[in-house]
């Protein structure tokens, strides 16, 4: 395909119908007003369809993704903690052993929604969002780093019986402000305290910094233990076995679901600069959909006990079925060297598209170029110029 050829199909991409288009344009400024409705049936069809073909394992994660974008547009959001900095901000929640995108939504930004008094936050109400228990179902472990936990909605889930272990901070609302058995600022690397409040398990851990937890089903008990290396008295650095809580052990083996999703799809993204804002956001869609699908392959090959295609050999085969090229391919009729039966009596003469030459081109069977001469007997575009005698070459070559 030439690149003229993949522009002009670029800029004739839409998802959403133009009519509702142009009637939600005339709701701007108002509460009605959709700023996804450019996207909005393929981002619905998507999110339904990743919910559809898989079921996650017990543990998940939730966390943010960006998607790259400098369009000037609302959507748009910074984010100093990401590599992509700049872009559309994207709430996911994947299964942590697989990287399955199992469900997402896109910030919008600030909305009378957001703002309503009894709104609980940010990052409350997207959890929620992601996780419903109607439709997931119940006993699942969550993962969640600082920006989500808080103890309100741990307890929340607790009573959906959904089980959640994450970091969090120290000025949350509901942490416990105790001094009481509080870790000493020089406390050895592998010291551990921890405070239960009802259902909810606070501890603090000592390794290179203090890491400070919260769990719904965690115990403060365990024998669990981790390498690091220390620096002794004498300045040398050894290898020494510390203890670590099974809660900071498992969120570290189970938090980087949405991590791996990004890492799959930053392998052979298909995202690319385009000028319409929307376009990017299909782009990634894409992404998500190739990723998904390729992540189920895996699966299905593994309980076959079959070899799984690589990424790359999956997207290779996904490419050729929907282009329907089938390997090796047998040359139509219309684009092979022998004229069909029919046409064995048909003249092997040139002949003009159109009456003007510059009406319609095809391009040539040959050198590709644009020419406005075609054979009727063969019925293939060939140029016919002292220069490049494509109609000639094309005959003889094919005995004809």
């Amino acid at each position: 395909m030439s690149c003229r050829r993949f522009k002009a199909i670029s800029n004739s991409l839409h998802i959403s119908d133009l009519k509702v288009d142009a009637e939600n344009v005339k709701k701007r400024g108002t509460p009605d007003y959709d700023r996804l409705c450019k996207v909005k049936p393929l981002y619905v069809q998507l999110r339904d369809r990743c919910k559809s073909f898989f079921h996650p394992d017990q543990n998940i994660s939730v966390d943010e993704r960006m998607v790259a974008s400098k369009a000037r547009i609302s959507l748009k959001q910074y984010h100093r903690d990401k590599p992509t900095k700049w872009g559309y901000k994207l709430f996911v929640l994947a299964d942590s052993r697989l990287g399955y995108t199992w469900d997402f939504f896109i910030y919008e930004g600030k909305s009378p929604t957001t703002q309503n008094p009894q709104n609980k936050g940010l990052s409350y109400e997207s959890v929620v969002a992601l996780v419903n228990p109607n439709v997931l179902g119940t006993g699942y472990k969550l993962y969640v780093d600082n920006f989500y936990t808080s103890p309100m909605l741990f307890r929340d889930l607790l009573e959906k019986r959904i089980f959640a272990c994450g970091t969090i901070r120290s000025n949350r609302i509901g942490f416990p402000q105790t001094t009481e058995n509080k870790l000493p600022r020089k406390a050895p690397r592998g010291s551990i305290r921890w405070i239960r409040d009802d259902k909810l398990l606070f501890v603090e851990w000592k390794d290179t910094r203090e890491v400070m937890m919260c769990s719904s089903f965690h115990s403060a008990n365990g024998n669990q233990t981790v390498q690091r290396r220390v620096k002794t008295p004498d300045g040398q650095w050894v290898e020494k076995t510390v203890p670590i809580p099974a809660a900071v052990s498992d969120y570290n083996k189970n938090m980087g679901g949405v991590d791996m999703s990004d890492a799959l799809i930053g392998y052979y993204t298909v995202l690319r600069k385009t000028r319409k804002w929307y376009r990017s956001l299909f782009y990634h869609f894409v992404d998500i959909a190739v990723v998904n699908a390729f992540i189920i392959q895996q699966q299905l090959a593994k309980m076959k006990q079959k070899k799984a295609k690589s990424q790359r050999e999956f997207r290779e085969a996904l490419v050729s079925q929907l282009a329907d090229w089938m390997p090796p391919p047998a040359p139509p009729a219309s684009s092979a060297t022998p004229a069909p039966p029919d046409s064995q009596h048909a003249c092997h003469k040139p002949k003009h598209i159109s009456n003007s030459k510059r009406a319609f081109r095809r391009k040539c069977r040959m050198c590709h170029m644009k020419t406005p001469v075609f054979c009727p007997a063969c019925d293939a575009a060939l140029c016919f110029l002292p220069e490049r005698d494509c109609f000639n070459n094309w005959h003889a070559k094919n005995s004809l």
